[in-house]
């Protein structure tokens, strides 16, 4: 893979070559961003080109000369060592703690059919646990030690993309700082992170951290008319809708999207807890609970951002509102609900519904709770 796969971020990727050619290289970097902003896709990228014999000269980085090698073409390079969130299948002993390694085949083949840019929904999909959340385990940190114990297959780098390294039990993050603390011999770890504030300090304090922003709406733009041949007024739409995440973009390009199940949702929610019908609210929240986790979460994300929405459409701004027709044919009569006096309250509701999701409480019970403060707050005004 090379930086021309990449969805805009010129300015990153020129900081990571900078690094190299002027011998300051750390042993450790962290891509910092939100979802679907590129930084699996640069992440690559820069292991292809470091593990490229073809390095002397800055100007061929961008060529696909960079990653003329079959190996790198593939992705099958044996100094190039993914770690990523697992799960355990029911198929795995009792003590068996799962490892990149049992799902590499899986990883491989989304990564070379979907290419870099992928979510943790697909990856699940791929795994087969859509119902589970995935970890990086401590069973992940002693494979790691023990591939980058060997000698460079190659006599040059050995390169470890570590994926949402915030997924690390608390005993696999500790190992890893370790490894981090005394790297190999020329060994380059490259942490692709969405929450930071997730990992521990001492290993955020031992990395370079780089920011990965969200992609301009006329690079989305650009990139849809020349990748997905998308006319210049769809493309115009979709790239404001996406809000600088090209996984976003991709999701609005495709019919039946999940977005618009979850707007259903959303109105449902809306209008029985408006009416009070405690009933259909619990039937609701079952529904919602028949979910696996991490679709559960991107449905409470829906609804944060369905919620700012139609508070920002109280203010008649068009430029400060990002919704689909369909989105702002409901906020028309819905929107002056969530107000000045309800709207953060919302907010921290949808988000300790996230937390609490996220260690694993009764769904049911979460959801049929949100439902029920959901009918107080649309009272205050």
């Amino acid at each position: 893979m090379t930086f021309n796969e990449v969805i805009g971020q010129e300015e990153v990727r020129d900081r990571l070559l900078q690094m190299v050619n002027e011998g300051r290289l750390p042993h450790a970097i962290m891509l910092c961003g939100p979802q679907g902003v590129g930084k699996k896709a640069l992440a690559i990228a820069f292991a292809c080109y470091l593990l490229s014999k073809k390095t002397s000269s800055s100007a061929n980085m961008f060529s696909e000369e960079v990653s003329e090698e079959p190996m790198l073409r593939k992705l099958e390079h044996p100094d190039l060592h993914f770690t990523f969130p697992t799960i355990k299948l029911p198929s795995m002993g009792s003590d068996h703690k799962p490892v990149s390694d049992d799902f590499a085949h899986e990883w491989h083949d989304l990564l070379m059919g979907a290419g870099p840019y992928f979510t943790m929904d697909e990856w699940m999909t791929s795994m087969g646990g859509e119902n589970q959340q995935a970890i990086i385990t401590a069973g992940e940190s002693d494979a790691l030690v023990h591939k980058l114990s060997l000698k460079s297959s190659q006599g040059g780098y050995k390169v470890s993309i570590i994926w949402l390294p915030e997924r690390m039990n608390i005993e696999c993050a500790n190992k890893l700082l370790k490894l981090i603390e005394e790297p190999p011999l020329q060994t380059v770890f490259v942490m692709c992170c969405e929450e930071p504030d997730r990992l521990l300090e001492t290993i955020r304090s031992r990395v370079q951290r780089i920011d990965v922003k969200k992609l301009p709406a006329e690079t989305i733009c650009t990139a849809l008319q020349q990748r997905r041949g998308v006319s210049e007024d769809a493309a115009r739409r979709i790239s404001r809708l996406a809000g600088g995440s090209w996984l976003k973009a991709l999701q609005e390009l495709q019919v039946g999207t999940e977005n618009e199940q979850f707007l259903d949702l959303y109105i449902s929610l809306m209008r029985l807890a408006y009416q009070r019908k405690i009933r259909d609210l619990r039937k609701w929240s079952e529904t919602l609970a028949g979910f696996g986790r991490e679709k559960q979460k991107r449905f409470l994300q829906f609804f944060l951002h369905m919620t700012r929405e139609c508070f920002m459409y109280n203010f008649q701004q068009q430029d400060i509102v990002y919704m689909t027709q369909e989105e702002e044919n409901f906020a028309r009569n819905f929107a002056r609900f969530v107000n000045e006096a309800n709207i953060l309250p919302i907010y921290d509701l949808a988000n300790r519904a996230i937390r609490d999701i996220g260690q694993n409480a009764n769904a049911k019970i979460v959801f049929f709770d949100f439902t029920l403060q959901i009918i107080v707050l649309l009272l205050r005004k």
